[in-house]
């Protein structure tokens, strides 16, 4: 929010519908602006009153809502030449849908001369694609009857047919998986790559390398990290650990970009970055993060009712999020989310020792084996 222009009208595109609404909520909390319409969200799920909302968005007289959050349901058909910011944080491989999200920017209007793209996820590398510059995709020619004023609309708005299940136009439910590549690794074990991830990793000598060639490589790494599963759970389990280990990985060429991209190769993204590292290290099953969250939940009753409170808050910000909202740097960021000010998270949980503590030990019955 302090790097845009927060009277800018904003798309934002979201992995989930559940994603969009708590995008929402935090936009709305951390605007500069006390509108309460300031920002909406618009998927399937919102019906009528999300195409209210897009009406009053795309008008360029209206300048409430300012911001719209949404999963797949505005990446087409939206026309509003107001559109200053695109900001995406979900995963886009399709190079189609990229270029319709990007098309929802270069709408013309008087003074604007430019539109600026926030990406959160490396879509960005599909302008380096080849098929950017293919053959220009046909323009939607359908045109909206505007009324006149004084005359109100008696057209139907269209029904849209975006599943309630994966919030797509047309539906994907049932769409074949993807081929996967299969790699051998020196146990002997074979690891499954989605062979429809387009990404480039880097070896240590700044050369390109294929998918099969990192996992390779980090495979016959990882015994320099941790020596077996056990050590690495305990390393997962503390924030300081944890961060040193990801220091020393991303000083043997494993950056934070890098194992964010083997995530989606190993079809991780709803996993943690143990997982995966288990995985490729052990061959361990990928375990979702919202199973981890479920079983550390068991846990809870050996805390007080405010301090399940909190941490139930802060299992919120794990799934949504990743591992990263564990590092004990982020303790004050969650506890001013959560409670406002630190003053009444001390009056709430105890005194930051006490708190710092709750908040580290519990971690490890996130990571905790079986």
């Amino acid at each position: 929010m302090e790097q845009i222009n927060q009277e800018q009208k904003t798309l934002v595109f979201c992995a989930t519908q559940v994603h969009a609404a708590e995008v929402r909520d935090l936009i709305n909390q951390h605007s500069d602006s006390t509108n309460p319409n300031y920002c909406h969200r618009v998927t399937a799920d919102d019906g009528v009153i999300g195409e209210q909302h897009l009406r009053d968005f795309q008008d360029n007289e209206k300048s409430i809502p300012t911001v719209l959050t949404t999963s797949k349901k505005l990446s087409t058909g939206v026309d509003a030449p107001e559109v200053r910011n695109i900001v995406l944080m979900r995963t886009v491989n399709s190079m189609v849908e990229f270029k319709q999200i990007v098309g929802r920017g270069t709408r013309l209007f008087d003074g604007k001369d430019y539109f600026t793209i926030y990406d959160f996820v490396n879509a960005h590398e599909h302008f380096s694609d080849p098929d950017w510059d293919g053959e220009p995709m046909e323009s939607d020619s359908r045109k909206q009857y505007e009324p006149q004023d004084g005359e109100e609309s008696t057209a139907a708005e269209p029904e849209g047919t975006y599943c309630a299940i994966c919030d797509s136009d047309p539906c994907v439910c049932d769409e074949p998986p993807k081929p996967l590549i299969r790699v051998k690794l020196a146990d002997n074990k074979v690891r499954e790559l989605d062979s429809m991830v387009k990404t480039t990793f880097w070896s240590p000598t700044g050369t390109p390398i294929s998918a099969e060639q990192f996992v390779e490589q980090l495979f016959g790494d990882i015994p320099g990290f941790f020596v077996n599963e056990e050590e690495l759970r305990k390393i997962w389990s503390l924030p300081d650990t944890r961060n040193k280990l990801l220091e020393e990985l991303r000083e043997k060429g494993y950056t934070q970009e890098q194992l964010d991209d083997l995530k989606k190769l190993v079809r991780g993204e709803d996993s943690d970055l143990f997982d995966v590292l288990n995985y490729v290290a052990y061959h361990r099953d990928l375990v979702p993060r919202l199973k981890r969250a479920k079983k550390a939940k068991i846990h809870l009753n050996t805390y007080n009712p405010k301090q399940q409170e909190f941490l139930n808050f802060v299992l919120d910000q794990y799934l949504r999020s990743g591992f990263e909202e564990l590092d004990d740097r982020k303790l004050p960021k969650l506890l001013e989310l959560k409670y406002k000010a630190i003053a009444d998270a001390k009056e709430q949980l105890g005194d930051i020792p006490t708190i710092r503590s709750t908040f580290i030990d519990f971690q490890e019955y996130l990571y905790k084996s079986g």
